[in-house]
This record gives structure tokens, C-alpha cells and sequence, in this order.
């Protein structure tokens, strides 16, 4: 076999694997973005934790059909990178909505063309969707404070029975 053919076989293992550890992926098509438009997504993938690459589509294809993913082999056509959530599902898809709804001009070559969570590929609604839940943080921000609340008004109403039983004025 060929050093090429091996380096391929490489390559697409690799890609393999990323799709397997994600949590999410978005599928985004780009064109005619500079350099510095680039650099900025980029370091807005990275700070949220987002690994975003460019790869073949040729290549992706073989990992997906290795992995038995079917439904995104249309979306791989003309120039596409990859948003790769490791920690977070709903990362990608928050940060390249925000940036394109932040940055009008600079992401007016940038689109969202499918998504994948786990093995179910995602359209662009579901992506949108996806971008619009809440961070981790956030949901459980509000899971602690549903299960707060209930024990804090427990917790008033018997500090107001016990003051009522002591002849206590309630204030």
C-alpha cells in the first residue's frame, strides 16, 4: 500500500474518533471569510470549549460511513469545517449562531448546513434549536434554585408556626 493511502487511513481514523467523543457537531460551510474574520470565530470556538477544524470531505465521508452515520453525505460538498462539542452539545451550534448574529458583516459567508448529536443528524432548524437552550451552567442554576425554593418557604412557614406557638409577634 501506499504512504499516501496509509496517511489517509490515518487521517480518517482520527476523524473517527472525533466524531465518536462529540458530544455535537455543526456542519458549517464557509467562503471568502479573512483571515482575521477566521481567527475570531475560532477563538470564540476555543474559549467555549469548541474544536473547530477544517477537513476533507472525502475523508469525513469514509469516517462516517465507517461509523454507520447516514443522511449527512449530501452536506459534503464545497468548503466546510467542523464544530466539534467535546464538553458541551449546545456549544457549537451557540457559538456560531451568535457570532453570525453578532457579526453581520463579517459571517455573511457563513452558514449552517446540518448537525449531528450522537448518531441523528440534525437540519438547520434543529440546529438553530440547539443553539437557543440555555448553557449547562445556566440549567443548573436553575435546577439548584427549583430545589431550593421549595425547602426555603418550608423552612418560613415553620419558623412561622413555631413563632405563633411561642406567642411571638410575626414580622
Amino acid at each position: 500500500m501506499s504512504k499516501n493511502f496509509e496517511a489517509k487511513k490515518v487521517v480518517v481514523s482520527e476523524i473517527k474518533e472525533k466524531f465518536q467523543n462529540a458530544q455535537s457537531v455543526v456542519l458549517v460551510h464557509f467562503s471568502g471569510n479573512t483571515v482575521e474574520e477566521v481567527t475570531k470565530l475560532r477563538n470564540q470556538f476555543r474559549e467555549a470549549g469548541v474544536e473547530y477544524v477544517v477537513l476533507k470531505n472525502k475523508l469525513v465521508e469514509r469516517a462516517l460511513n465507517e461509523l454507520n452515520i447516514e443522511g449527512l453525505n449530501e452536506q459534503l460538498s464545497g468548503p466546510n469545517a467542523y464544530a466539534f462539542g467535546m464538553t458541551d452539545a449546545v456549544a457549537p451550534a451557540k457559538v456560531i449562531y451568535d457570532f453570525i448574529s453578532k457579526n453581520k458583516k463579517d459571517a455573511s459567508n457563513l452558514s449552517v448546513k446540518a448537525g449531528l448529536m450522537g448518531t441523528e443528524v440534525m437540519d438547520v432548524n434543529a440546529v438553530k434549536a440547539l443553539s437557543e437552550v440555555p448553557s449547562r451552567e445556566v440549567l443548573l442554576a436553575r435546577l439548584v434554585g427549583s430545589i431550593h425554593a421549595p425547602v426555603s418557604n418550608l423552612v418560613y412557614a415553620l419558623e412561622a408556626i413555631r413563632k405563633q406557638k411561642a406567642g411571638e409577634s410575626a414580622e
